[in-house]
């Protein structure tokens, strides 16, 4: 219901674009994928582990032969599944909206997009359960949402490393490897102007978002392996 609400509301504001109808249709739906996507990591993502610790149900999972990698491993493929259902959904939606309007020209760079924004949830869910693995929700949800706009400023980041002393300098350029590369999977401004990346980015992407998000749920068993339930 919201993706369509967001559709919708889109097609408002197009007469208010000054002729860039399209372009704001196909950026603003875009966006709300990764919106959308980014409230369900924080209502739901951030609390996936500490809720069944609240219940006591998580004794009853751990008991049997389930290895806290692979409870851990579940709970971020459940919810990277139910995102990536919700993205591949609001594109089909917007691919389908554009094609009837005569405009099947923006299906490639959309579709292009929102595999890309859907990797992006993949890695910020993954953030989302090595903080709910170690901290409440409250915490958890401030933790993936400072990390998801951190991660969106990492070249500036970069950028800025420079203009400051040493030790510091190295600090802010060390945070910036750090954080996710965010910016690898924004091509909403070629999908906007009926473009697509280059196959090589689209591949970096992928191995990016498979390694970063492999490398935050080994931390996360790192870190649930030392919690006590007992």
């Amino acid at each position: 219901m919201p993706a369509l609400v967001l559709l919708a509301a889109t097609q408002l504001l197009a007469p208010l674009a000054l002729g860039e109808g399209v372009r704001l249709t196909v950026d603003l739906g875009l966006s709300g994928i990764t919106f959308l996507g980014l409230i369900l990591v924080l209502m739901v993502g951030t609390s996936l582990v500490s809720k069944e610790i609240d219940r006591r149900t998580i004794y009853n999972l751990l008991s049997r032969p389930l290895s806290r990698h692979a409870y851990l491993a579940g709970k971020w493929a459940g919810l990277t599944l139910t995102l990536w259902t919700v993205a591949f959904a609001m594109g089909g939606a917007l691919s389908l909206l554009l094609a009837v309007r005569g405009h099947a020209e923006y299906v490639p760079g959309i579709a292009q997009a929102t595999l890309l924004a859907a990797l992006e949830l993949a890695v910020v869910t993954s953030a989302a359960v090595l903080f709910s693995a170690l901290s409440t929700p409250v915490l958890s949800a401030l933790y993936t949402a400072a990390l998801f706009l951190v991660g969106q400023w990492s070249y500036d980041l970069r950028a800025f490393a420079d203009r400051f002393p040493a030790p510091l300098s190295d600090m802010v350029r060390f945070a910036a490897n750090v954080v996710p590369n965010l910016p690898l999977f924004n091509v909403r401004t070629l999908a906007a102007s009926a473009h697509v990346a280059p196959a090589a980015h689209v591949g970096i992407a992928i191995v990016y978002a498979a390694v970063y998000c492999a490398c935050m749920l080994a931390l996360a068993t790192a870190a649930f392996e030392t919690r006590d339930f007992k």
